[in-house]
């Protein structure tokens, strides 16, 4: 499908799908929208120092490279595990250039290592911070109690709803340790109830700029 490098409300960029008219990120803002809901509304929620954390869209690479920045901050050890069935290539993300709009020009080297590791193997991008990548379908998650928080950030219902099932949230549940937090920009009616269906409480929480509510769910 025919892609496209765009620049959101905020001056961050993200790859548009034309034939699907959809993003990334956000069009109102690809950076400020993975601050709102994965550092403000799911990292934050942490205070012990391993957290053990998945995401779901690896894609760019940008939820990886703000929860870097973020865990030096908040003084965190991080064992990060992103899934991407079809891996960006490396000149999109020298085009989308995130580390200049974060101002982290200090870590141009380890964004561009993160997505040079290799796949099904972790790499230890900092002392404090392991990545491993995974090439697969979300259908093929078979984790069982293990992790603290997830980012599902998987393209929406609208194209892909067949990510948005009681059948995919099931997966997700069993995954997580108990106490364990979901974060996802999505607030449609169906996904919460597809995630209430299977275990999870859930909170309609304000969205990011340009979107009215975004959901949290926990596993109890």
């Amino acid at each position: 499908m025919k892609r496209k490098i765009i620049t959101t409300g905020d001056g961050s960029k993200t790859i548009q799908i034309e034939d699907w008219d959809e993003q990334y990120h956000s069009k109102h803002g690809a950076i400020q929208e993975a601050y709102h809901v994965f550092i403000e509304h799911g990292l934050r929620l942490f205070n012990n120092t391993n957290i053990k954390l998945l995401e779901i869209g690896f894609g760019t690479g940008l939820n990886a490279l703000i929860t870097l920045l973020e865990s030096k901050k908040q003084q965190l050890d991080i064992t990060y595990v992103g899934v991407e069935a079809y891996p960006v290539s490396m000149e999109e993300i020298a085009e989308l250039d995130y580390c200049t709009q974060l101002n982290a020009l200090d870590h141009q080297e380890k964004f561009e290592e993160m997505h040079r590791s290799p796949w099904e193997k972790s790499t230890l991008i900092t002392q404090d911070f392991s990545l491993h990548k995974q090439q697969k379908d979300f259908k093929e998650i078979t984790d069982s109690d293990t992790y603290n928080l997830i980012y599902y950030d998987a393209f929406g219902a609208r194209v892909q709803p067949e990510l948005w099932t009681e059948e995919i949230f099931e997966k997700m549940y069993r995954a997580l340790k108990t106490n364990g937090v979901l974060v996802t920009y999505a607030a449609k009616g169906s996904v919460r109830r597809a995630m209430q269906h299977v275990g999870f409480t859930v909170e309609r929480l304000p969205g990011p700029p340009g979107k009215r509510e975004m959901l949290r769910a926990t596993k109890d």
